[in-house]
């Protein structure tokens, strides 16, 4: 199966500007997640999707692939498609790649291009187990429960599933609580399908763009993993990105 890795990365972030330009021990941080996403074994091709000329040249310059895109799309899978439609290759599915993880696990890359080959398999992500109450009733961690057969039930930025009488400091040893991770992959026809749907109600509600899929009968494959990421949102998180790694 031939699979295109694409890197969406905008310039105008509320909360950090420029994120994708910001110097990380001598790398820019979309050149980390862009050399990260090539020792995947599993991409045909990787490509940096922007919106902004400043990242098209930096990613020009180390000698990435890069494509300009549409200033008004909503979200990174509507950047994934516009560059899926414009490629020259033909690509069986789209693995769309976090642009503020710039130590993302290569493996986890492979193990999501493994799901969407699965027979049936429509999109596909990721989830890990929750250890602690900070990150089950932080509305910023997104929270998501599965059926039997591993596709997704719902997301939310609340903890779910609700446990009742229990105390909620003791929810999280009382009950296997999963994170969802920022990490899709689409085959090429749904993507294009997904990309046509409006805006759904609990989609608004959340603020999450996969429940839109939920909503109109799309699945999502969920694999497990027990890799923990590191996203920068923040200055505060890149400070805390580059201690870490002085230490």
């Amino acid at each position: 199966m031939n699979i295109l890795g694409i890197i969406p990365a905008r310039y105008a972030s509320t909360r950090f500007p420029g994120k994708p330009l910001v110097d990380i021990n001598g790398k820019s941080m979309i050149q980390h997640v862009y050399e990260q996403a090539l020792k995947a074994k599993s991409l045909t091709k990787v490509i940096v999707a922007t919106d902004d000329w400043r990242i098209f040249d930096a990613v020009t310059a180390f000698g990435g692939n890069v494509a300009m895109t549409d200033t008004a799309h909503r979200s990174g899978t509507d950047r994934c498609n516009e560059v899926l439609k414009k490629s020259d290759l033909s690509f069986d599915a789209v693995i769309n790649i976090q642009g503020d993880e710039p130590f993302i696990d290569p493996n986890q890359i492979d193990q999501l291009a493994k799901l969407i080959q699965e027979n049936g398999v429509q999109i596909a992500s990721l989830a890990k187990k929750i250890t602690s109450s900070d990150e089950l009733f932080n509305p910023n961690v997104v929270k998501i429960i599965f059926n039997t057969d591993q596709e997704a039930i719902y997301f939310s930025r609340h903890a779910i599933p609700y446990l009742r009488d229990i105390e909620q400091d003791e929810w999280i040893n009382n009950f296997s609580f999963h994170k969802h991770l920022g990490i899709y992959a689409y085959r090429s026809d749904i993507l294009k399908q997904i990309t046509q749907l409006s805006v759904s109600t609990l989609e608004k509600a959340e603020s999450l763009e996969q429940l839109r899929w939920l909503e109109n009968g799309f699945k999502i494959k969920i694999g497990i993993t027990t890799i923990e990421n590191i996203a920068i949102d923040t200055p505060n998180d890149l400070q805390k990105l580059i201690n870490n790694c002085a230490k």
